[in-house]
């Protein structure tokens, strides 16, 4: 009686080699991760990030001959929500509630002031300035300070993020809350604040030339007019 014994293939087949592969890279990859959840060893696999960006390009330079007085810090809840006509808010529709943090200046723009608004007496020792009344600069908001406390989203809103360069984008409520913070300091006394602060300037900088008498008035100064 004859025995016959089967020959293993030599060569493996391409299927078993890229089989082969694959259960190896998963094992690579799961001693990976258990290693990485080990304390100590969560650096090996940790980021590294790099800032690639170019250097800063001059646009434009300015002259500034404003005296910026005073500062207000504002903080602002902004709630925003958008609904669509005829679907409810689960299917398409967005709630976002941000708190708004920044700050705007007070200022005297110096510049607008021309000869025919200081005037000074023959013995050099009383000088009357008529200065432009302060103004408002644009409100500046502070993103450190300024947060999203909640948002919600319909179903298309989700998805929409998906395919979106800006998923969660918040200028719509940046937006506003710059504009309820420009409001609230139109309501606040910071252009008076600011009056009075280069007024308290220009009197103790011109009594230290020697005037003992200072009076500073503000409106429409005749360079401006």
């Amino acid at each position: 009686m004859t025995t016959t014994r089967a020959r293993l293939p030599r060569r493996l087949s391409g299927g078993v080699w890229a089989a082969a592969a694959v259960l190896l890279v998963l094992m690579l990859l799961a001693a990976g991760l258990a290693l990485s959840a080990l304390p100590g060893l969560r650096d090996v696999f940790g980021t590294e990030t790099r800032d690639r960006s170019g250097p800063a390009l001059l646009e434009s330079i300015k002259d500034i001959s404003r005296y910026d007085a005073a500062s207000g810090s504002f903080q602002v809840v902004v709630d925003l929500e958008k609904d669509a006509k005829y679907l409810p808010d689960a299917v398409r529709g967005t709630r976002t509630l941000y708190v708004g943090a920044g700050s705007v200046d007070a200022y005297v723009d110096l510049g607008m002031v021309g000869e025919d608004d200081v005037t000074v007496d023959e013995d050099r020792t009383s000088a009357t300035l008529r200065l432009p009344h302060a103004a408002l600069g644009t409100p500046a908001l502070d993103p450190d300070r300024s947060y999203a406390v909640s948002k919600q989203r319909g179903l298309l809103d989700r998805l929409g993020d998906l395919f979106s360069d800006n998923p969660n984008g918040e200028q719509a409520v940046q937006q506003l809350a710059v504009r309820h913070i420009a409001d609230a300091a139109k309501e606040s006394e910071l252009t008076t604040r600011a009056e009075r602060n280069t007024t308290d300037m220009l009197s103790g900088l011109l009594r230290s030339l020697g005037f003992t008498e200072v009076r500073v008035t503000y409106g429409t100064s005749k360079a401006g007019s």
